[in-house]
C-alpha cells in the first residue's frame, strides 16, 4: 500500500505542486432527484430493471420494473430516513424513488466513481436530523465542497480503492458461504437415531420467569438483560442498560443468573437465546433464565437449531404482542446424547460458531480486519494539501 500511496504522492508532485483544488458539488455536477414510486406501482410494472430508494439492504434496491429512467454511469444518495447521507456508485439502467438524488458531473475532469468515494466520507457529516427525520436534501448537497485533483489522480486512488472493495467482496462472499454451510451442518449434527432420549425442558434444566415490572435505571451498576440485549452468543453487558445495588437484589431474589445460564426473549422479539457471560447481571421483565442440568454450551446449540425454533413458533400465542409461556418453555423438547457425545457436539459447534461470527478471530476478524484498513488508506487517499488560492481554503 506504501507504493500505492508514493505513486499518490509523486503524481501530485507533478501535477499539482502548490496543491489541489476545491469545488462545490453543485459546481461540477447536475443534481436531481427520483420520482415517487409505490410498492403497488413496482408490482404492477415489474420488470427486469433496478428501482432504488431509501434503504442499504441489497445495494439500496426496492424492487424492479419494465423501464429506466437512467442509462449510463451515475451517484446516488439517500436524501431522507435512517440512511440519508448514504452514497451510491450506480451503472447502467436504473430508477430512483423521490427520497433519492442523483448526481452526473458536468465534463471529464470529475471521475464518477472517484466522486462516489470522496463524498462517501463526507456526505454524512451534511445530514441534518431535525425533527426527528435526518434529511441531506438536493441544495445541501450541491454545498458540499471535495477536493479535485487532476484526473489522472483521480483514477489511480479509483484503481486502489476498488482493489479493496474487490478483497473485501471476496471475504464477504466466503463469510456467506461459510454461514450457509454451518447453518446446514448445525441441523445434520442434531440429526440421532432413535436410541437417543428426548427430553423435556425442564428434565435438563431449572427455569425461572424474571419479574414482571419496570426498574429505573442508573447511569452505572449492574448490567440488567433485557430482551433486545438477546442476540446470540454472550450478552455484551457493556451494551446493557444498568441498575443500581437496591434494584438488583430485587430483580435477583428469586434467583441470580450464573455464568453459562442461558436467557430467552418471551415477548416480542420471541424465542431469542444468549449465553450469561462473567460478572453479577439481573433480568429484565419479559425474560426467563435456563439454568441448564446438561452441558451448558450443548443445551445452548439445541436451543439454536431449527427443530426448537419450529417448536417455538408453534407454540407462541397472543394478539399483537405475541409471546412464548413459561409453561411451553418447559415443553421444548431436547435430544439428550451422552455426556461424551455432547462435548463433541461443542467441540465442533464452537469452531463453526467462531469461524463465521466472532468478531475477534475468524472470518468475520479478517473481513473486520479489511474494513479498518480500508477506511484507513481511504481517507489517506482522499486527504490532499489545498490549494492556498482556492477560494474554499480555510
Amino acid at each position: 500500500m506504501k507504493s500505492h500511496q508514493n505513486k499518490i504522492e509523486k503524481l501530485i508532485s507533478e501535477l499539482c505542486p502548490k496543491g489541489v483544488d476545491s469545488f462545490k458539488v453543485g459546481e461540477m455536477c447536475e443534481v436531481n432527484r427520483g420520482r415517487v414510486m409505490s410498492k403497488d406501482y413496482l408490482q404492477d410494472n415489474a420488470g427486469e430493471y433496478p428501482v432504488y430508494s431509501s434503504q442499504t439492504a441489497n445495494e439500496g434496491m426496492m424492487g424492479k420494473i419494465n423501464t429506466f429512467d437512467y442509462d449510463g454511469e451515475y451517484v446516488t444518495w439517500t436524501t431522507d430516513g435512517a440512511y440519508a447521507g448514504s452514497v451510491f456508485h450506480r451503472n447502467g439502467k436504473f430508477s430512483i424513488t423521490n427520497i433519492c438524488g442523483l448526481l452526473k458531473p458536468k465534463d471529464d475532469n470529475l471521475n464518477i466513481k472517484y466522486l462516489s468515494y470522496i463524498l462517501g466520507t463526507k456526505a454524512k457529516a451534511y445530514v441534518s436530523a431535525g425533527m426527528g427525520n435526518p434529511k441531506l436534501m438536493s441544495n445541501v448537497m450541491q454545498s458540499i465542497i471535495i477536493p479535485v485533483p487532476p484526473i489522472e489522480i483521480q483514477k489511480e486512488i479509483v484503481k486502489i480503492l476498488d482493489n479493496f472493495t474487490e478483497l473485501e467482496a471476496e471475504l464477504e462472499a466466503e463469510l456467506e458461504a461459510r454461514k450457509k454451510q454451518y447453518e446446514y451442518y448445525y441441523d445434520e449434527i442434531f440429526t440421532f437415531g432413535n436410541d437417543v432420549k428426548v427430553k423435556k425442558m425442564e428434565e435438563v434444566s431449572n427455569i425461572f420467569d424474571s419479574l414482571h415490572k419496570t426498574p429505573s435505571y442508573s447511569d452505572s451498576g449492574f448490567p440488567m438483560i433485557r430482551v433486545t440485549d438477546i442476540k446470540g452468543g454472550y450478552i455484551n453487558n457493556e451494551s446493557t442498560l444498568k441498575v443500581d445495588k437496591e434494584i438488583f437484589e430485587v430483580f435477583t431474589k428469586k434467583y441470580k443468573p450464573q455464568f453459562n445460564d442461558i436467557v430467552i426473549s418471551r415477548v416480542g422479539s420471541y424465542g431469542n437465546f444468549s449465553l450469561v457471560g462473567e460478572g453479577d447481571v439481573c433480568l429484565g421483565q419479559n425474560t426467563a433464565i435456563i439454568h441448564p442440568l446438561i452441558n451448558a454450551k450443548y443445551l445452548y446449540y439445541v436451543l439454536k437449531s431449527k427443530k426448537v425454533s419450529t417448536f417455538v413458533e408453534n407454540n407462541v400465542g397472543g394478539g399483537s404482542q405475541k409471546t412464548i409461556t413459561l409453561s411451553n418453555i418447559k415443553e421444548i423438547p431436547i435430544l439428550v446424547p451422552s455426556e461424551e457425545e455432547q462435548k463433541r457436539i461443542v467441540s465442533i459447534l464452537d469452531k463453526f460458531d467462531a469461524l463465521v461470527n466472532d468478531i475477534s478471530i475468524g472470518l468475520p476478524a479478517e473481513l473486520n480486519a479489511r474494513r479498518k484498513q480500508y477506511e484507513y488508506y481511504r481517507n489517506q487517499l482522499l486527504t490532499f494539501p489545498e490549494l492556498k488560492s482556492n477560494e474554499y481554503a480555510k
